[in-house]
């Protein structure tokens, strides 16, 4: 099984990426260089199918693990010829937004920062206008194009981020996995100056990826319930076995 993993800024991902790094080694890479987001839309949907055309012919060599912030469709043409195991975090909306504000004002470095991120610092943006800006709008939207979310075999829910990590490496690894806390955030300025009118704003301006959240969330509760009955019968079967070794021992007696 080869797994790429598409990082959704602020949904954890950098947790999950330790995790993943110390579970493949040297079969990990990271996929972080596209900055997919700072260029206009049709340019960086042709350059995720022209990088996706070069990754299907020349495979990933012995890599089991990509992670990163791409564009899922960038792999694929190689799910074509290899089966890949899509997965990817998904945070309530209007939470990621705040939380993606507060990162970008606390950690800018002028040398290293993408240039949507030097445009938000050098012009000071606003909340309202960081949230309510068309460059950042339906940001999951507008990493799925061309990929709709039944495609991953899993999405993880951020806010459930403990059980769900291990869902994930009991279901996909074949092992627990502790859940790490990396780059995690106390709630910041935004949180001290959002008020619930506009918070309601920015939910209807993300409908989109509020859509796609809600129904990460249906799937989510569909396999809680999918899991508890599964492990409900493992545990009438469990009973009947034992019952059925103990007559067994009675009559020998």
């Amino acid at each position: 099984m080869t797994l790429i993993s598409v990082h959704l800024p602020k949904t954890g991902g950098t947790s999950f990426k330790a995790s993943l790094m110390t579970h493949f080694g040297e079969r990990y890479r990271d996929d972080y260089g596209d900055q997919a987001l700072s260029q206009p839309r049709l340019e960086r949907f042709r350059a995720a199918l022209v990088a996706g055309e070069a990754i299907a012919e020349r495979g990933l060599d012995g890599i089991e693990c990509v992670h990163g912030h791409f564009l899922p469709v960038k792999y694929q043409r190689l799910n074509a010829r290899s089966a890949l195991t899509f997965v990817t975090w998904m945070r309530e909306p209007v939470a990621r937004m705040l939380s993606h504000y507060d990162y970008w004002r606390g950690n800018y470095d002028e040398k290293t920062a993408a240039p949507h991120h030097r445009q938000f610092i050098e012009e000071g943006w606003t909340l309202e206008q960081f949230c309510l800006s068309e460059q950042f709008r339906n940001i999951y939207t507008q990493y799925l194009w061309g990929f709709p979310l039944e495609r991953f075999a899993f999405v993880g829910i951020t806010e459930y981020y403990r059980e769900d990590m291990l869902e994930f490496s009991e279901r996909f690894l074949s092992t627990s996995l502790q859940p790490r806390y990396l780059n995690a955030m106390k709630h910041g300025v935004s949180r001290r100056i959002a008020d619930e009118v506009f918070l309601e704003k920015v939910r209807d301006f993300h409908a989109a990826d509020m859509q796609l959240y809600q129904q990460a969330l249906r799937w989510r509760q569909a396999r809680f319930r999918s899991n508890q009955e599964q492990r409900r019968s493992a545990l009438v079967r469990k009973a009947v076995d034992l019952e059925a070794i103990a007559r067994r021992q009675k009559v020998v007696d």
